[in-house]
């Protein structure tokens, strides 16, 4: 598997192997969106991958919208990933925030007292979302957002990145999918704008190119990169025409000359979303969904892609890298504590040294 431990420059970014961990949400931050001491051990463990890009992370007090979720908004939320990227980089390895307002996906709950919850229109989505406090309840109405506050979103973003560069980050990933807000602008069902921010497929895309546009302007094109997946109807979108929002985007931040794009396979048998992002992105791509080790070698070896993210194979192979290097088999992980508290099924998973004889496995 030679290829993947190869190292790998995306724009300004350079990766010591092809091996990307891809971002997950956890559930470990406190009630006030800061990270908290277990999610240091939890990235450090992880360091080895080329990259890691962080788990979704909020702009904004109103891009919150899950419980426990980060945030990189305030001095107390910057001071704390700069705990997290500190200990990763002493380990020798290199990260990247993902960037995910959630916009009409979240509760009042979760959110700071003042707090909103904001989309490109009124329509709420037909999505719930869990709560300490009341468990599982409906997401909020949203609030449709004017001109000024589009503007005032993209702001947030701006300086969310630039926060993240204070906190030690190499760059951003914007989240451009899985229902969030910029997803709810792209979809033609969620968005029913009239303004340049409505309509046409080239008007949709705005925000996001907007967005992009600004984090590239504060921190460098070079550091910036963005996540997409063609057709995903999580939290209640619509997309009826996804090989052209797609497109459509890619045209619009191609100038930028942004450092990558960070596609996901599509859940729709007949959309090949990595052929798509290669005949409409020359930014490098970080491929993901679904990989194991061997098909992994082989996407790379095809040309398919510049780099491979793995996600839940990282929740329990702290020392994933190590373990697709020697052909080691890799651990499970315990679903039942993927958003729960503390570090039990978080960063209590050992690596090969520690881990017993009878360890459970499994493969993909």
């Amino acid at each position: 598997m030679s290829i993947l431990f190869e190292p790998l420059r995306l724009g300004d970014l350079q990766l010591s192997n092809r091996i990307v961990m891809a971002p997950m949400t956890r559930s470990r931050a406190t009630h006030e969106a800061v990270p908290t001491a277990e999610m240091v051990d939890y990235y450090r463990q992880r360091a080895s991958a080329g990259l890691i890009i962080a788990e979704g992370t909020a702009p904004s007090a109103d891009g919150l919208g899950y419980c426990r979720t980060p945030g990189i908004f305030d001095s107390a939320q910057i001071a704390a990933w700069r705990q997290i990227t500190r200990a990763v980089s002493q380990a020798g390895g290199r990260m990247v925030l993902q960037l995910m307002h959630t916009g009409r996906v979240g509760s009042w709950r979760n959110k700071p007292a003042g707090a909103r919850t904001v989309a490109p229109g009124s329509q709420r989505a037909r999505a719930q979302v869990f709560s300490d406090q009341a468990g599982q309840v409906d997401t909020d109405e949203p609030q449709a957002l004017s001109l000024e506050a589009i503007g005032e979103v993209v702001e947030h973003y701006r300086r969310a990145a630039l926060n993240a560069r204070e906190a030690g980050f190499e760059g951003v990933e914007l989240h451009c999918t899985s229902g969030y807000l910029p997803m709810q602008f792209m979809a033609a069902a969620s968005n029913p704008r009239e303004d340049r921010y409505g309509g046409s497929v080239e008007h949709r895309v705005r925000f996001p190119a907007d967005v992009l546009t600004a984090m590239a302007s504060a921190i460098g094109a070079g550091r910036v990169g963005f996540r997409l997946c063609p057709g995903n109807p999580y939290n209640d979108i619509q997309d009826d025409d996804p090989v052209a929002t797609t497109a459509a985007l890619c045209r619009a931040v191609e100038p930028l000359g942004l450092a990558y794009l960070h596609i996901m396979r599509s859940p729709l048998a007949e959309l090949d979303a990595f052929a798509l992002a290669r005949q409409h992105s020359h930014s490098g791509l970080i491929l993901n969904d679904g990989f194991d080790g061997p098909s992994a070698q082989a996407a790379l070896e095809a040309g398919q892609g510049a780099a491979v993210s793995f996600a839940r194979h990282f929740i329990g192979n702290p020392d994933l890298v190590q373990r697709l290097r020697t052909g080691a088999a890799l651990a499970g992980f315990d679903r039942k504590t993927l958003y729960t508290t503390g570090p039990k099924g978080y960063s209590d998973y050992p690596n090969l040294a520690q881990a017993p004889a009878t360890s459970p496995c499994y493969r993909s």
